[in-house]
């Protein structure tokens, strides 16, 4: 029988049975599956066993006892309402299948594909959790004390500080009084680590709580080394922008059904700060569930006056789009104009004499749209703008706006709507035109996409 190692000493009794006490969900792993000695504490293969688990109990999905193979291990997931799914995850870490056609498992093995690189890119680490119940930072800390040599650090209103070092790396781990326990520094496995503690003992302690590690990771960005060529982002221009300052960037560019939406953040010192604890960052470095937790945080911290959304229906965006085409003007210029809305509409609530935008096409194409109140401000578009916070913010607004929309679209159409101009999107749309006619779809799809021909297109 396994139990959690907080309820060792209310057992006082146990005859007949073979007690386990156990301090997270990798340890009962462990002991289900594999002998101790055939399964590497910190093994691809048990990182994706912990997933599965993981995943499955966030879903409700059944989950099956471990079937041992030669090599590996199987497992059989049953979601309520598809047919059963097979995964083997072998022995080195491999895991099959690779792909499935079914929308309700290729989230699922989408997330084992991020485990399988075993390194840990270097990043730069500000995450933020709230740890207030005091067992559960208890049980915290001892499994930090256990990772290697930590150099203990006294500070004020602070129960612990660890600074743990490894070569480049270097990650401090403080938990606050108040509750907060902060992850500091530049980190890669050391950062893993920490989050494996953190996650494995909040969801051990909370069996409703849906932390996953992938939503806090980046991982198997190839690592830099002395004969590699520089990241691209090394080469980016080093721009000071004053605060307070405005963020804009778009969701559903890319994206053959559903609307084309442009956010916007406006961020002073103590925003970004606060947006930057929360670990806000690009959202296409975020899963869908991590993008939509964090646009929830972003707009209780980011008031109505601070924040804002523009969206542009698959309806209207076929209007303009045609529009802009008779006027001999392309797909920026609808952008440019999008961007200048989110800009004028913040500009009306709160003031700022900078805003900074991704670049796209040409540069005066923004400031050609701004009206009395934009022209104002001195517009900076350049490559890679989510690296600066506010423009980060907005993608995580804009996106969790397109996901929440595309899912009402969906509701409508009867039909699941996916995302991307894959095949799958192509097999979508015949079925709307199936249900509804040819006409119908220009009130779900942005019909200038090449992707209309293979729609269209007679079988």
């Amino acid at each position: 029988m396994v139990l959690p190692r907080q309820n060792e000493n209310d057992v006082t009794e146990a005859t007949g049975l073979d007690l386990v006490f156990v301090d997270d969900m990798s340890q009962v792993l462990s002991h289900l599956v594999l002998p101790q000695h055939s399964l590497p504490a910190d093994s691809v293969q048990q990182r994706k066993m912990l997933l599965l688990n993981t995943y499955c109990v966030t879903k409700g999905w059944q989950l099956s006892a471990v079937s041992e193979i030669r090599n590996g291990v199987q497992f059989t997931v049953t979601p309520p309402t598809a047919g059963d799914l097979t995964i083997t995850i072998y022995a080195t870490g491999a895991h099959q299948p690779k792909q499935h056609p079914k929308t309700e498992f290729r989230e699922l093995l989408q997330q084992f594909d991020t485990l399988d690189s075993v390194d840990t890119p270097l990043q730069n680490v500000q995450q933020v959790f709230n740890i207030k119940e005091p067992t559960l930072r208890q049980q915290i800390k001892e499994r930090f004390q256990t990772i290697g040599s930590a150099e203990a650090r006294t500070e004020q209103y602070c129960d612990y500080s660890f600074l743990y070092t490894d070569g480049k790396e270097k990650l401090i781990v403080k938990q606050l009084a108040s509750g907060k326990l902060q992850l500091q520094g530049y980190a890669g496995p050391l950062y893993r680590k920490a989050l494996e503690i953190i996650i494995s003992q909040y969801n051990l302690h909370f069996p409703n709580a849906t932390l996953n590690l992938t939503d806090y990771l980046s991982v198997g960005a190839p690592k830099a080394n002395a004969t590699s060529a520089p990241a691209k982002a090394s080469t980016l221009p080093d721009v000071a922008v004053a605060l307070p300052h405005i963020g804009t960037d778009e969701s559903g560019k890319g994206d053959y059904v559903g609307p084309l939406v442009i956010a916007g953040v406006w961020v002073d010192e103590s925003l970004q700060a606060s947006l930057a604890q929360l670990g806000v960052r690009d959202s296409k470095e975020l899963s869908d569930r991590r993008c939509q937790e964090l646009a929830s945080a972003i707009r209780e911290i980011c008031s109505g006056k601070n924040q804002v959304v523009v969206e542009i229906s698959p309806e209207k965006y076929n209007q303009l789009h045609e529009q802009l085409l008779r006027e001999k003007r392309n797909l920026n210029h609808l952008l440019a104009w999008g961007h200048a809305r989110a800009i004028e509409s913040l500009l009306s609530r709160q003031h700022c004499d900078q805003a900074i935008a991704d670049q796209f096409g040409d540069e005066k194409y923004i400031a050609s749209k701004l009206m009395e109140k934009g022209r104002t401000v001195n517009l900076l578009q350049t490559p890679k703008a989510e690296r600066f916070i506010a423009v980060a913010a907005a993608s995580i607004l804009a996106r969790d706006h397109f996901l929440t929309r595309l899912e009402q679209l969906g509701k409508e159409a009867g039909l699941n709507l996916p995302k991307g101009a894959s095949p799958e999107v192509i097999a979508t749309a015949k079925q709307i035109i199936h249900k509804r006619g040819p006409d119908a779809l220009r009130k779900f799809a942005k019909l200038h996409f090449k992707t209309t021909a293979s729609v269209l297109a007679k079988q």
